[in-house]
C-alpha cells in the first residue's frame, strides 16, 4: 500500500511538472506573432490595463467608482501640485460619503489650491464633515464658527463642535478647549496673515 502511494505521487507530480513545461513553453511552439496574425481583445477584460496609477484612479472616480485607496490617492496629488485634478478626485470621493476628503476640500478652498480661495465653501465642507462625525471636521468647523471663518460667528455653537472632536481625541481640539477657546492657541496670526496676504 505505501508503495502505491508513492507511485501515487510521483505520477502526480510528473504530470504538474509536464502541464508547467507546456504552459511555459507554448508560445515558443506556437511561433512568433507576425503582422498577417489577428490578435482580438479578450472579451473578458482589457489586455495589460492600468492598475493603480494616478489616471487610472481618475477614471475610476469620474465613474463614481471609489474606494479609500483612490480617494487617498488625491493626497499624492496635491503634494506633487496637481491641485486640479485632486480636486477632481476628491470631489468625488467627498459625494459618496468619505468625510477625509471633505477635510481636504476644506483646505485646498481656504488656500486656493486648484481654484480660488472661498472661505465659504472650505466651510461648508468643513460642515459637512462634521455632520457625517468626521472628528476632524468637527474640530474645523468649530474652530470656522469661533473665527467667524466663512460662517457667520457663533462662539456657543462653535465650542459644542470643538469639544465634540476634543472627546474623541482630536489633540488641537483638546488644546483649544483648554485654551478657553481662543483660536490663537492653535492657529497663531492665521487671521492677520489671511489679511496680510490679501493686501499684499
Amino acid at each position: 500500500m505505501k508503495i502505491i502511494q508513492r507511485r501515487s505521487q510521483s505520477t502526480r507530480s510528473k504530470t504538474t511538472l509536464g502541464l508547467l513545461l507546456a504552459v511555459s513553453l507554448s508560445p515558443l511552439l506556437l511561433g512568433p506573432v507576425t503582422a498577417n496574425d489577428k490578435i482580438e481583445d479578450d472579451p473578458g477584460g482589457v489586455l495589460n490595463p492600468e492598475e493603480m496609477t494616478l489616471q487610472q484612479s481618475l477614471a475610476r472616480a469620474s465613474r463614481g467608482d471609489v474606494n479609500m485607496v483612490i480617494c487617498a490617492q488625491g493626497y499624492l496629488m496635491t503634494k506633487k501640485g496637481d491641485h486640479k485634478q485632486a480636486r477632481e478626485l476628491f470631489e468625488a470621493c467627498a459625494k459618496k460619503g468619505w468625510t477625509g476628503t471633505m477635510t481636504w476640500m476644506s483646505y485646498m478652498d481656504q488656500n486656493g489650491f486648484g481654484a480660488d480661495e472661498d472661505a465659504k465653501a472650505s466651510a461648508e465642507w468643513d460642515r459637512k464633515a462634521a455632520q457625517l462625525g468626521d472628528p476632524i471636521g468637527e474640530f474645523n468647523y468649530g474652530l470656522n464658527l469661533l473665527r467667524g471663518y466663512g460662517v457667520k460667528q457663533d462662539e456657543t455653537l462653535g465650542k459644542t463642535y470643538v469639544d465634540r472632536a476634543a472627546k474623541r481625541g482630536v489633540k488641537a481640539a483638546i488644546e483649544l478647549r483648554e485654551g478657553n477657546y481662543d483660536p490663537e492657541v492653535v492657529t497663531p496670526d492665521a487671521d492677520s496673515w489671511k489679511f496680510k496676504k490679501r493686501v499684499f
